[in-house]
This record gives structure tokens, C-alpha cells and sequence, in this order.
């Protein structure tokens, strides 16, 4: 493999790009098919359900796909699942040579692909260096292993951490740049989840509105409130915020409001305490996989954000900090819960990077815990 493989290789990221918040379930997935090194035809899995990266540039390349390479971000998947096994098609195409970023994680898969390929007398190689591959389908990566979402908390804050003044009162401090790359992030998400204090105080639509057009599907919003007492009215529920709505519940939320949310076609998941006695969350992740959500952007507030990090579910993390100080002590922090003992056990961010967004900055970075 040489650096022409490469090159091409990091094109396949570059489309598979192209389906961010689409392919859910699905890995992201481009595909170039290759001859005398130029490019007869490039493929994107756009969509769940829809014809794979694979078969979208066999499709265009038709006959000049035999005896060309293909390249593709992740191994070919050699199930059934939806559509037909990719390798199949490959096989039958006359492709002499497959380049991959990296081995499908996939259970179902995991290698079996490059098996078949390679039974068929066709040449595969596998990229030396994997982790741009991997960072790149982590979400797909930790869905289909450990069967949990991939969790992004977001915040905006002043400098000195707050969220909010003491009267609760948060629109807006930080600006209208970060606000919108704040939607970039949502468009890539299954679900944003937000706690009760955070619904009630902010009343917000929790939709995601992308290069102006406003998502119907997802992200689905989930709701942490303990006692059921999200109001019928809220925003959620409004036609300019229509992807589904989840609200995780306990034992302690009314019986009757309970029957009235459910006669609403509103979908309730009733969950367990943990040893804290809150919402048992970890509990909560797993019912949401189950569910095929794959992404979860927590958003607030800052109980609900710090309950995640004390119990290690946080994956990675974007904080946007305005230069604004509020001070005072009542005002909310963006991040509460526990917190560590110690200086020594304090998470930190791996990988981490900082941007100048309008009149913001933004520090983001994978979460490592101690």
C-alpha cells in the first residue's frame, strides 16, 4: 500500500461524509473504485435501508469496474441484511484488488468479508495505520459492541462555568455562530436528551434545524424527568419540533398522567433508581440501543450532564465558552452531579482541540476517565 492508496483512502472518508445523520443504524460508508489510478466512479451509503457505498459505484462504473480497484473506508459487509451482501457484488463485478480502511466491527462480519474476497482469488489489503478509520465510525464502532449509545454532551457557558444567571434566565450567552454550529452537532445525533429542570426552565424545541431546513425524523428527543411532569404544551410537542418525543420516567411518576401520556402515543420508558436515586441511566442507554439509537447529544442541565459523567457514559464532550463572567453562587454550573474526590481523578479530554467560533471558543475533546 502507497501513498496513492492513502490518498484515495481519505477520499472514501470525504464521501462517506456525505451521509452524516443519515445512516443511522449504519456504519458511514464511501466507496472509489480505481483504474490505472484515476477514478471511474465514487459511491456514498446515503441513507438506512438504501443501497450501500459499494454498490452505488459498481452501479456507475458498470463495465469498467472489472479488473479495478476499490477502495472502501470500512470492510464489505457479507450478510444480508436490508440490501444484499456487498462482497457478492464485488465478486461478480470483476474487481481484482479491495483497499479497507478498516475490519467491520460487526459481529455478523467482523473479517468474513475479506475471507470471501480473498477465497475469490481477489487481492485485499488492509490499511496499517486504523484509528483515523475507527475514530471516524466510533459511534457505529461502540453501538455494535457494547450495544450503548455513543454519548456527546454539549454546553454553552460563561467563562467561570455558568449556565445561566441566578434568576435562571440563560438566552443567550454564547453567540449566534456557536448556537448555529451547535445544530451541525445535532444533525449528526440519533437523539438529544435534556433533564426535566432544563424543559421547564428553557421550554425549548430541541429540533435541528440544518443549513435551514428543519429535520422531521431526528434527532428524537429524550426526556430524563423523574416525576412525569413535562407539560403538554411544551414546545417538544409542537409541529416545529416533530421528531418523536421519549420521556424516561419512575415509579414515582402519577399513574393517571402516565395513562394520558401513553394514550398520546407518547413513548414512555420506565426506569429503575440508581444507588444515588436518581434515573438509572446506564439502565436508560441500553433500552435507547435497543431502540436502534446509536448517538445521544446531552445538552442539560447540569445535573443531568454531571450524573452522566459520575457514572463514565460520557464519550466525548463540546464545551462553548462565551467571555462572559456571571458569578455568584446560585447561578448553575454547566457541569454538577458528584464530581471526583480529588484533583488526581479529575476526567480529562484526550485529543483535544480549540476553536474560535464568532465572539466563542470551543475546547472539545474525547473524555478520558481516572
Amino acid at each position: 500500500m502507497d501513498k496513492t492508496d492513502l490518498c484515495f483512502l481519505d477520499t472514501t472518508i470525504a464521501l462517506a461524509k456525505k451521509g452524516e445523520g443519515k445512516t443511522s443504524p449504519n456504519p458511514l460508508v464511501g466507496a472509489v473504485i480505481v483504474k490505472q489510478k484515476q477514478i471511474i466512479s465514487e459511491g456514498t451509503h446515503y441513507r438506512c435501508g438504501a443501497s450501500h457505498a459499494e454498490i452505488n459505484a459498481l452501479r456507475k462504473a458498470g463495465a469498467k469496474a472489472k479488473g479495478a480497484t476499490i477502495y472502501v473506508n470500512l470492510e464489505p459487509c457479507s450478510h444480508f441484511g436490508q440490501t444484499p451482501p456487498c462482497v457478492q457484488a464485488i465478486i461478480k463485478a470483476g474487481i481484482k484488488r479491495v483497499v479497507i480502511g478498516m475490519k467491520d466491527p460487526n459481529p455478523l462480519n467482523n473479517g468474513r468479508g475479506i475471507r470471501q474476497l480473498r477465497s475469490a482469488g481477489i487481492k485485499v489489503e488492509l490499511a496499517i495505520e486504523q484509528q483515523k478509520f475507527k475514530k471516524f465510525n466510533e459511534i457505529f464502532i461502540k453501538y455494535i459492541t457494547i450495544k450503548l449509545p455513543f454519548v456527546i454532551v454539549k454546553t454553552g457557558q460563561s467563562l467561570d462555568g455558568k449556565i445561566a444567571g441566578k434568576n435562571g434566565e440563560s438566552k443567550w450567552i454564547t453567540g449566534k455562530r456557536a448556537r448555529n454550529y451547535a445544530q451541525s452537532i445535532r444533525n449528526r445525533v440519533d437523539g438529544i436528551m435534556v433533564g426535566i429542570n432544563t424543559l421547564l426552565q428553557d421550554d425549548p424545541y430541541l429540533s435541528c434545524r440544518y443549513k435551514g431546513r428543519l429535520k422531521k425524523d431526528n434527532p428524537i428527543k429524550i426526556i430524563v424527568d423523574t416525576h412525569l411532569r413535562t407539560p403538554l404544551n411544551a414546545r417538544i410537542f409542537s409541529s416545529d419540533s416533530p421528531a418523536k418525543v421519549i420521556i424516561a420516567v419512575t415509579e414515582k411518576a402519577d399513574a393517571q398522567r402516565i395513562s394520558l401520556f401513553k394514550d398520546k402515543g407518547i413513548n414512555l420508558i420506565l426506569c429503575p433508581f440508581d444507588q444515588k436515586g436518581r434515573i438509572d441511566l446506564r439502565f436508560l442507554l441500553t433500552l435507547l440501543a435497543q431502540q436502534k439509537i446509536t448517538s445521544i447529544l446531552v445538552e442539560g442541565g447540569g445535573k443531568l450532564i454531571g450524573s452522566c459523567f459520575d457514572e463514565a457514559l460520557v464519550d466525548y464532550a463540546y464545551f462553548f465558552i462565551a467571555p462572559k463572567i456571571i458569578g455568584g453562587v446560585v447561578a448553575p454550573n454547566s457541569v454538577a452531579g458528584n464530581g471526583v474526590s480529588c484533583v488526581q481523578k479529575a476526567i480529562t479530554l484526550k485529543n483535544a482541540r480549540t476553536d474560535k467560533i464568532g465572539v466563542d471558543f470551543l475546547v472539545c475533546g474525547d473524555i478520558v476517565y481516572h
